[in-house]
């Protein structure tokens, strides 16, 4: 009986993000950066703000507070955005579901941030206590940003696999550490707030540089 040798099909790689989805993907890529540039320059600027003792959060307390809720607001509809980008990007890829859906879920907290600031605290604003008494508004606040950054990091585990998938090895592996070091940020945030800033700095940049890798499409190793 004759063969019949049927040729393989041969494996598309994915392609790099179309126009629209790569303007979409902006916004992840420039959420982080703003989010903290923001932070930091009303950090340094508001008289009594100190980054050992008080976290970015308590910007949005104060006379100059509306720019700090303005920095959420606007952060979260990037974040939102970039995950539309992502996901239109990622079709049919290992985490193309997930991902974006866990980004999503990332930027939202920061529009419940900016609805229920964070108490004062540490000699900040100006006046208030040095002993932060924990309100409703200031523990959905908290909620809030550990739902959000939970989430973060299991995005970056979903993540991982597309990059893996993409030829992006390297990006794949340091997308499974950084949830480690975002969280010990966080778990050392009793000793000093700064390692708190530290560990979400992290995970909003990690989240930018990953939004761009992806951009790029496969890698050509």
């Amino acid at each position: 009986m004759p063969h019949t040798l049927t040729a393989p099909h041969p494996v598309t790689p994915a392609a790099p993000a179309r126009p629209a989805a790569r303007r979409a993907l902006t916004g992840g890529m420039v959420a982080g950066p703003l989010f903290m540039t923001a932070g930091l320059a009303q950090g340094f600027g508001r008289e009594g703000f100190d980054f050992t003792q008080n976290a970015i959060s308590q910007l949005a307390l104060g006379e100059a507070g509306w720019i700090q809720t303005v920095n959420f607001v606007l952060t979260g509809i990037l974040l939102i955005v970039g995950a539309a980008g992502l996901r239109r990007t990622l079709y049919g890829d290992p985490g193309s579901t997930w991902g974006p859906v866990l980004i999503g879920v990332f930027g939202a907290s920061f529009w419940a941030a900016a609805v229920f600031p964070a108490d004062a605290g540490a000699g900040f604003p100006a006046g208030a206590p040095e002993v932060t008494v924990m309100s409703v508004h200031g523990t959905v606040h908290m909620a809030a940003g550990m739902i959000g950054y939970l989430t973060l990091c299991g995005a970056f585990l979903v993540m991982a696999r597309p990059l893996a998938a993409r030829g992006h090895r390297g990006w794949a592996i340091a997308s499974r550490f950084v949830p480690v070091a975002v969280l010990a940020g966080f778990a050392t945030s009793a000793v000093t707030v700064l390692a708190f800033t530290a560990g979400a700095g992290l995970g909003l940049l990690w989240l930018a540089a990953v939004t761009a890798r992806l951009a790029t499409g496969p890698s050509d190793r």
